[in-house]
């Protein structure tokens, strides 16, 4: 039997380290590797945006996780012992189902370019990204790609295009090294009938590839049932292993407004809205976050016939620190997004707004499947 990956996205690592970030488990200071490797944390998940900078050069924040940033934090946590999940948005910012924007450098492409640039772009960054000595142990091609990827060409219910585009980074990585498995990610780990049209489409059209990625935030996923039942169904019908690329749960609805020391009007605020909250399988408390995690990872473990293989909780470290927030000006102006930008997920994260290690860390380490 495979080990079950117990994994954590770090993609904001060195942001967090430059803003002053500190983390402590039984009131002493360590290092954040540190504590995730003696909490039985295996894999590290990075992402890759294409160009996070506006074409003045101004950084699009979130962690700037451009080739260069990436390598950085590869190698960082590579000579701490973890693997790397590598994650391509093949956009210059955030990747989700409500928007997949063409980088800047691509904006004028049609299909066949795209599917060449999508290409050209895997084989160079991954060829130097490994040649750098990052231990990639597993890619992602693509991020949460529910509606597709590089809009508006390769947008649900456009497969054939979603399709040429996601083979394209398959061969390049299968090129690069053949052995490293793949996994295609969507969103919304509950929603059964998204995965059955998606990956019924797609099979049909596509490169072979080894795991299917499923993100589940239980404020906007559905119930820890759906995902179950979702997860035991997808297994069943596509035989594929199962890993949980993003999952999160919160802590606390205390406002950390103090620690991003910002004005109500350049504050994010929560991921997690009040009305959502009310409506999940645990309460949003320290204790709540603890016994969901340990209800969650009993679920993926038990993915019929052994698929479920593990999980990757999202930016478990984004505690509020001034400086780091998910977008900058410039990047509002790359999304059309109308802000604003601070940090919007520091009650989903591991540690307390102080950085002390949560119940829930705790957890994951006793964890064996």
């Amino acid at each position: 039997m495979s080990k079950f990956i117990k994994g954590m996205d770090l993609s904001t690592l060195l942001e967090l380290e430059r803003c002053g970030a500190k983390y402590y488990e039984d009131g002493k200071e360590k290092d954040i590797l540190d504590i995730m490797k003696e909490h039985d944390v295996d894999t590290i998940r990075l992402r890759l945006w294409n160009d996070p900078k506006s074409e003045e050069g101004e950084p699009y924040g979130a962690g700037n996780n451009d080739l260069a940033e990436t390598i950085a934090i590869g190698k960082k946590v590579t000579d701490a012992g973890f693997g790397v999940l590598l994650n391509f948005h093949y956009s210059d910012f955030w990747a989700d189902p409500g928007k997949q924007i063409k980088p800047k450098a691509w904006k004028d492409f049609g299909v066949d370019e795209l599917e060449q640039a999508v290409y050209d772009f895997t084989l160079e960054n991954l060829t130097k990204i490994i040649e750098a000595g990052v231990n990639v142990t597993m890619i992602q091609v693509g991020n949460e790609l529910s509606n597709g990827l590089l809009w508006p060409e390769g947008k649900v219910p456009d497969y054939d295009n979603i399709a040429k585009f996601v083979n394209a980074g398959i061969r390049a990585c299968r090129k690069v090294n053949a052995d490293i498995p793949i996994m295609i990610h969507l969103d919304n780990g509950g929603n059964n009938e998204l995965y059955v049209r998606w990956f019924t489409n797609f099979i049909e059209r596509g490169e072979e590839f080894e795991y299917i990625g499923l993100s589940y935030y239980p404020f906007w996923h559905g119930s820890l049932d759906q995902l179950e039942f979702n997860m035991n169904d997808i297994a069943k019908r596509f035989n594929k292993d199962l890993i949980i690329a993003e999952v999160s749960m919160g802590f606390t609805m205390d406002s950390y407004q103090e620690y991003e020391k910002l004005a109500d009007s350049e504050r994010k605020g929560y991921a997690t809205k009040p009305e959502l909250v009310e409506k999940i399988d645990y309460p949003m408390t320290i204790e709540g976050q603890a016994d969901f995690t340990k209800d969650f990872l009993n679920r993926v473990a038990n993915v019929v016939d052994d698929h479920g293989k593990g999980f990757f909780w999202w930016e478990p470290a984004w505690i509020p620190v001034p400086g780091s927030g998910w977008a900058t000006p410039a990047s509002l102006k790359y999304m059309n997004d109308p802000g604003p930008c601070g940090n919007e997920w520091a009650n989903q994260a591991l540690f307390d707004y102080d950085g002390n290690v949560l119940p829930a860390l705790d957890v994951i380490k006793n964890f064996k499947k």
